[in-house]
């Protein structure tokens, strides 16, 4: 079976000025995938005819399937109606259904319908309309050469919707399309190219229509793998025994599989251990707490947290004692340790954690550069503290400090160990 490639063009000079953000399609890529459609390319481009006209015939060239948004709205700079009717070489004519769908949400608004809106029911002769339950621009769906173009509102909500009712049931269809499965599986605390070297023999050796992809975050990597066939229930067992023997490969540093974030899977461990955990944090400032408590039903296992940033905090609220800061310093193991078991004891948790360090970008010393933070884990048997080096921007070290620290801990409540 051949696959079906699609293209989406986004239009609108807003999106190209940075003013919004393109969330259409990253949320149609999702569900086409679903249909087992491939999104071959994205293309942004401005509320010009010219740009309109020849990002159609790029995409046609590529795609089964070209999908657009943006551009149908009442006012002069909404080109791509008139354009898509001169590039089919039709006409415009009133679609009554869709000039009722107007008037009744004006009717609801307690207005009269303008004659912007009005001519917003003037489609293309040639197109099937798409009807926008939620907004005041219809849809248009074009066939030619084989070729389908679908036409749609850039405002999400109107876009989705018209997507979920009419559209990606059409194109199912419409189209005869390959089963399309994906596996995520969620690994933390190894570089992308030492991973790949671990996983070269494997991958090779995955059949043709399993495909790997690494996806790189801050302190981690997604490991996608995408098979496509004919029968689902096929290759639902075909992806499952390939995860089954990356399992066996790197058993350490799978967190989780789908989509699962690092917080809720450590979550997931301390309620299967009935667990609770409390934070003290100083250059994190509360983060790592916000990313617990993120979580639904957090509640049964995080208790609370002490943002100790000043050290008269750390001696009050954490017991830190003064001769440590005064000889080891805030950012110190000595510290850190101290600040994990006190938090502990103090808010009545089987397991405390602690953060300290210097975010930036300035406070560092020759000794201690922007950076340099230490954490620590504590257990009524055991004090884990770590030195972390991550000399990034402000924001960026305290997310990694999270991560890390949330690795941590997953990594002391683990029962798997590597090979």
């Amino acid at each position: 079976m051949e696959a079906v490639n699609a293209e989406i063009i986004t239009i609108g000079d807003e999106i190209l000025y940075g003013q919004i953000v393109d969330t259409n399609s990253a949320w149609m890529g999702t569900e086409l995938t679903k249909l087992g459609i491939k999104v071959k390319q994205i293309t942004s481009i401005s509320d010009n005819a010219e740009h309109i006209i020849a990002a159609l015939d790029d995409a046609r060239t590529r795609a089964d399937i070209i999908l657009i948004t943006g551009g149908l709205g009442p006012t002069k700079d909404d080109l791509t109606k008139d354009v898509l009717t001169a590039y089919f070489h039709t006409t415009l004519k009133l679609h009554e259904p869709s000039l009722a769908d107007i008037a009744a949400i004006f009717e609801k608004r307690g207005i009269e319908v303008t004659e912007l809106n009005r001519q917003q029911a003037f489609l293309p002769e040639s197109c099937i309309p798409v009807r926008n339950a939620l907004g005041t621009a219809p849809g248009m769906w074009f066939e030619q050469d084989g070729k389908v173009y679908v036409s749609m509102p850039g405002v999400p909500f109107e876009m989705k919707r018209m997507m979920t009712d009419i559209v990606l049931p059409k194109l199912k269809a419409h189209f005869r399309t390959p089963e399309i499965i994906h596996k995520v599986i969620q690994t933390i605390g190894i570089a992308e190219s030492m991973l790949a070297d671990r996983l070269e023999a494997w991958e090779l050796a995955l059949p043709p229509h399993i495909k790997l992809a690494y996806l790189p975050y801050l302190a981690g990597v997604r490991l996608r793998l995408t098979g496509a066939g004919d029968d689902a229930t096929i290759l639902e067992q075909e992806l499952q025994s390939e995860v089954e023997k990356l399992s066996q490969i790197i058993p350490k540093y799978i967190f989780a599989y789908g989509e699962v974030s690092l917080e809720e899977a450590v979550g997931n461990l301390l309620k299967a251990q009935n667990l609770t955990i409390a934070t003290a944090e100083s250059c994190t400032g509360g983060y790592l707490a916000h990313k617990f408590t993120s979580i639904p039903g957090s509640s049964a296992y995080f208790m609370g947290s002490i943002v100790a940033y000043h050290n008269d905090v750390k001696i009050r609220e954490l017991y830190v004692n003064p001769e440590t800061l005064q000889q080891h310093g805030a950012v110190s193991e000595a510290t850190v340790r101290e600040m994990a078991e006190n938090v502990r004891k103090k808010l009545n948790t089987t397991i405390g954690v602690a953060t300290s360090g210097i975010a930036g970008p300035d406070g560092g010393t020759a000794d201690k550069p922007v950076g340099t933070i230490w954490i620590a884990y504590a257990d009524e048997h055991k004090t884990i503290a770590k030195q972390l080096n991550y000399n990034k921007n402000r924001l960026l070290n305290i997310e990694y400090t999270a991560l890390v620290a949330l690795n941590l801990i997953r990594q002391s409540l683990a029962t798997t160990v590597d090979e």
